[in-house]
């Protein structure tokens, strides 16, 4: 019960390896991030952003303003869709080097600050003669990039907290992910109030998004204490205030922590990284642009609890206490742990599978190829609790194809 003791409205610092202003209120902070910018030379800046949302948030009015009042000039790219390309990475690179821009102030949720993370390496001196298809298929890997603030709006990547950035290569059906420590954000924005405009269905899958972060950060061959307390800590809130969320949109307290659960599942994957879900997902919204991420990993999720649970059952069973009560961890669980999680699913409203989705059983042998060569995705499987190969690949696809209960 100790979030009870925090005042929502009062604006912290929470340092990972990017500052983050969180709270109600923190948008205003802009104003102290330019002035510091305009210090190390920053006198121009392109704005990165998805087509509506950074306006109907607000966000935007704020951060023109204080633009205006620092006098640093700025271009807009608001072109940013959801599953980003590399082609969009490019173009809005262009943009910003021939304005002359030197940072970048990603808007937006996942989609728009990865694509401000991978323009910011392109904008750099020394990587403005590479293309993001090589930034994707790691043909070079950079080592610095121009400052990126991140302006979060949802409740769900983590990305301002963390390392990692996605975009979609069309011509090649690749959803590559890539880790660098020069795209840690040079500062980030957490406002909750931005959040109150997110639609039921981006209220559950970015909060999902988080729980999935988590679950595998804490269950992989690298997981740490570290990344098991924050797992604990991501479910607890994400079941405590979701449901609060999607029942009442305006409640700023479930905001809040929602949102503090998604940065501490930025972090605990930071350190703990990730496998199963996310390998198998970015396959799947590739292939078909308009799955929401979220949504994919909800789909796949119960499968992948099913598949490494005898593995990991006493994380599990702790971890998953919330959403998945009365768990002895013990390796005969499986099954019932994976259908306790697709049961939880539902009652929060995330009833579709992958045949809803439009795939079936003829997408099943694509999909686990792509799993395997798709740049990145294979270190991701290489670090799942047991042995990721193309049987409990093609598994967890056939899988998440029906609800597991049936």
């Amino acid at each position: 019960m100790w979030e009870k003791d925090i005042n929502i409205n009062e604006v912290k610092e929470i340092i990972s390896r990017a500052k983050v202003f969180f709270g109600v209120g923190a948008m205003h902070k802009i104003n102290d991030i330019l002035v510091d910018l305009k210090t190390k030379g920053v006198d121009k800046v392109i704005v990165i952003s998805g087509a509506n949302a950074y306006k109907a948030t607000g966000a935007w009015g704020v951060v023109e303003a204080a633009l205006r009042e620092q006098g640093i000039g700025y271009v807009n790219y608001d072109k940013v869709t959801p599953n980003p390309t590399t082609d969009g990475i490019d173009e809005a690179k262009k943009i910003a080097l021939d304005f002359g821009a030197k940072a970048v102030i990603a808007i937006g949720g996942g989609s728009p600050i990865d694509t401000g993370k991978s323009v910011a390496i392109l904008m750099d001196e020394k990587y403005q003669d590479k293309t993001a298809d090589e930034l994707y298929e790691y043909k070079f890997e950079p080592t610095s990039a121009v400052p990126i603030v991140a302006i979060n709006l949802t409740h769900g990547t983590g990305t301002e907290a963390n390392r990692f950035a996605v975009a979609t290569v069309v011509k090649k059906d690749f959803k590559p992910a890539i880790a660098y420590e020069c795209i840690y954000p040079t500062y980030s924005i957490d406002d909750p109030k931005v959040c109150l405009k997110l639609s039921p269905k981006q209220t559950l899958y970015t909060s999902i998004d988080a729980v999935n972060h988590v679950i595998e950060a804490a269950t992989s061959k690298v997981a740490s204490p570290y990344a098991v307390t924050l797992a604990k800590e991501t479910i607890r809130l994400v079941a405590k205030y979701l449901p609060v969320a999607a029942k009442n949109p305006d409640d700023l307290e479930a905001r809040y922590f929602l949102m503090y659960a998604a940065l501490l599942g930025g972090i605990c994957f930071d350190n703990g990284l990730l496998h199963y879900t996310h390998a198998l997902e970015h396959p799947l919204s590739a292939v078909k642009h308009d799955l929401s991420h979220g949504l994919g990993l909800a789909i796949l999720l119960p499968s992948v609890i099913k598949t490494i649970y005898a593995d990991k059952a006493a994380t599990l069973a702790d971890i998953l206490e919330p959403i998945a009560p009365n768990l002895k961890g013990e390796k005969s669980e499986a099954q019932a742990a994976a259908v306790a999680v697709e049961k939880w699913l539902f009652e929060i409203g995330v009833k579709e599978k992958l045949s809803d989705m439009g795939y079936s059983e003829t997408d099943v042998e694509k999909l686990t190829n792509l799993a395997f060569t798709t740049p990145s995705l294979a270190g991701l499987l290489a670090i799942a609790p047991n042995e990721a190969t193309k049987e409990r690949v093609r598994n967890i696809y056939q899988e998440s194809m029906k609800p597991l209960s049936i």
